[in-house]
């Protein structure tokens, strides 16, 4: 909550304000809240640094603290979050993170990969004399992050292909010179431009649709001919941007960047950034680039502040020094994410680490309720479960919601126990509700016959039900909607419907984003992976699998069997990067079915479905498929096994919950 005020003062009105507030609030004045000192202090105090060190913040997250703290955001171009190049292997078709080289050397500023560039740039540096001033000495005259560079990497993307066209006078820039190959650029920026020594950004780990010409802009050709589009990716990717940054992100948390970060932070946001250190480092960048040096305030000098101005707008500025002491290493423990680690017992490592291995347990672990299960959830009290038509509310899961009654009502009431119940009769007036969910504790989501999604606000006065309020209808499907699934962390509600469609829905402002179409028969289930955004529809047989977006990434059809209907579905949500991740999914026949994406590469002429991710090969196309790697079922005895109706996932993805239509809820696991 709150909020924030931004006050700009004229010449020497800051210093009268701030000494105003040192009056009224003495604790401001004990500390400068942008020394290096205090920035440090910070990091110490809320056990940031020691998490990382201990591998409980991964690199992306510590990283982004450090940015932050230092002064970068995403607001401003200028002063931007800035990541480091990670990887020098644009070349192999498997990318190894086992192998030193595959690595940029994280120890050495950008200018400095290569011992040529190196020796050049040091010269340099002893080369300039500006009158006698030695402060005016410096490796760079240009930076590793600005606003034309961050506009560059992100041009095929609004609004920065309109930032960047104003930054270059209303066009593109030259062909030759536009970002549009990841090898190309790893060589200008590490070896081939003595003008160029940028970084990149943080999208590079996590964000595919900046690689990809979506908005079909058009840049031009290069001196060789080549038509700019996607970016052009390194072999390892496999022609897929979603691939790309997923190795991406894995490369970054990986076991040697890991090692060797802190020494990359020493750079950028430590004792490396200025001061003899710097010089030693080769890290010396331009006078103007750092902010005690350019501070407007102190200068009376009208060209110099013209002269600052443009530097900072057309370069950037040096992030705000967080260290002033070397930075402490990571310390080296087994990659908790990685499944190597021996140590561990397997029964305390994630059961995607050892699907081949995983054992039913004996007896249910819920008492057995007296209809199908409909969910399954994990509460600090334990595993809790509910019948069809029956949705808990968070997040403590002592309350629910019901429907499906005769008379088309719906009733509120407390787990495990018809006392308190209450009726609302508000949704008879929408036909048989089929569906719904609780995103939180005073908001419900319903769809039924009528076609149409209704979202109901609960009004709740000293714990107890007073109303039930319609606040929006959404409209979109044409036939009954028949599931429902919601992300907060996306913020979006995916809607299955009878019309064979699935719609995206913002749950903020309620609008239709976009169509997954092409479903053969009525969808029966749908899923949102918090992880990745990912979506998973299923409908008869048949699995989808989606991005948040709304483009097709996959699709398999088991067999026409209707025993083998899948009823249910979800994901293991260990880390994006994780290629081990699987799609679970429920059967008719009882049946549990784990399935993973794996590309393969296909031969002949383009003949891949618009479900398919593709990248055309000198020996073929690569073609992302859903793979079934583990099939879990109960009962040896055909037919003499319940349908799958619920799947739930434990938080530290130990155990695998199942509920069928006998109201049993049992675990997979591997001790069973």
């Amino acid at each position: 909550g709150g909020f924030s005020k931004f006050l700009i003062f004229h010449k020497n009105d800051k210093k009268i304000v701030l000494k105003k507030f040192y009056n009224i609030i003495p604790a401001i004045k004990r500390g400068n809240p942008d020394s290096s000192r205090t920035l440090g202090k910070k990091l110490v105090e809320k056990g940031i640094i020691q998490k990382w060190q201990k591998g409980e913040m991964s690199n992306f997250e510590y990283l982004m603290h450090l940015n932050t703290l230092a002064g970068r955001t995403y607001k401003d171009l200028m002063q931007y979050p800035v990541f480091p190049w990670i990887l020098a292997d644009y070349d192999s078709e498997e990318l190894d993170l086992t192998n030193a080289k595959t690595f940029r050397d994280l120890s050495r500023p950008m200018g400095a990969q290569t011992e040529e560039r190196r020796d050049k740039f040091i010269k340099r540096y002893f080369e300039i004399d500006n009158d006698g001033d030695l402060s005016a000495r410096c490796h760079y005259c240009t930076h590793y992050s600005s606003a034309i560079i961050v506009a560059s990497y992100l041009v095929r993307m609004e609004p920065f292909t309109e930032i960047f066209c104003s930054l270059q006078g209303g066009n593109f820039d030259v062909a030759d010179r536009m970002f549009f190959n990841m090898k190309k650029e790893w060589e200008s920026s590490s070896r081939d431009n003595m003008g160029d020594v940028r970084e990149l950004t943080p999208e590079f780990f996590y964000l595919p649709e900046f690689l990809v010409n979506h908005n079909k802009l058009e840049f031009g050709s290069t001196q060789d001919g080549t038509m700019l589009g996607d970016v052009i990716l390194p072999p390892w990717a496999k022609g897929d941007a979603r691939e790309f940054i997923r190795l991406h992100r894995m490369a970054l948390e990986c076991d040697h960047v890991s090692a060797h970060l802190h020494h990359w932070i020493d750079l950028i946001f430590g004792c490396k950034l200025k001061g003899p250190s710097a010089v030693e480092a080769v890290n010396v960048f331009h006078p103007y680039f750092y902010d005690e040096l350019a501070d407007l305030s102190n200068i009376n000098d009208p060209l110099r502040k013209d002269t600052i101005l443009g530097f900072v707008s057309n370069f950037g500025q040096i992030p705000k020094q967080l260290f002033k002491k070397a930075h402490p290493a990571r310390i080296n423990q087994a990659r908790h994410w990685s499944g190597k680690d021996h140590l561990q017992l397997a029964s305390t490592q994630p059961i995607l680490y050892h699907l081949e291995n995983l054992k039913p347990s004996a007896a249910p672990v819920t008492a057995s309720l007296g209809g199908a299960v409909g969910q399954i959830a994990l509460t600090e009290k334990g595993v809790v479960a509910v019948e069809k038509n029956t949705t808990l509310l968070p997040p403590h899961g002592n309350k629910t919601f019901s429907w499906g009654h005769d008379d088309f009502s719906c009733s509120l009431g407390n787990y495990g126990t018809d006392r308190g119940q209450v009726v609302f009769e508000c949704l008879s007036d929408w036909g048989q509700c089929l569906c719904a969910v609780c995103p939180t504790p005073a908001k419900v989501i319903t769809g039924g016959t009528s076609t149409v999604i209704c979202v109901w606000e609960l009004l709740i006065s000293k714990d107890k039900w007073k109303s039930m309020a319609l606040k929006e209808v959404l409209h979109g499907h044409t036939e009954a909607v028949t599931c429902l699934a919601v992300s907060l962390t996306y913020n979006v509600i995916v809607s299955g419907s009878c019309d064979r469609t699935c719609i995206i829905w913002d749950y903020n402002t309620m609008a239709y984003l976009s169509q997954l179409q092409h479903h053969q028969v009525p969808v029966t289930a749908v899923s949102i992976n918090n992880t990745t955004g990912d979506i998973a529809s299923c409908a008869g047989t048949c699995l989808y699998l989606w991005t948040l977006n709304g483009h097709a990434l996959a699709s398999i059809s088991m067999t026409t069997e209707p025993a083998k209907e899948i009823l249910c579905c979800c994901f293991t949500e260990i880390h994006e990067w994780d290629d081990r991740n699987v799609v679970i999914t429920g059967c008719a026949d009882g049946t549990v079915q784990l399935w993973k994406t794996v590309f393969t590469r296909v031969q002949g002429e383009h003949t891949a479905s618009q479900h398919t991710s593709t990248d055309k090969h000198a020996d073929g196309r690569w073609e992302r498929q859903l793979v079934l790697c583990q099939e879990l079922r109960r009962s040896s005895v055909p037919g003499n096994s319940p349908a799958i109706t619920s799947l739930a996932i434990s938080r530290n993805h130990t155990k695998l919950f199942v509920g069928d239509s006998w109201g049993s809820v049992y675990t997979w696991s591997v001790e069973g």
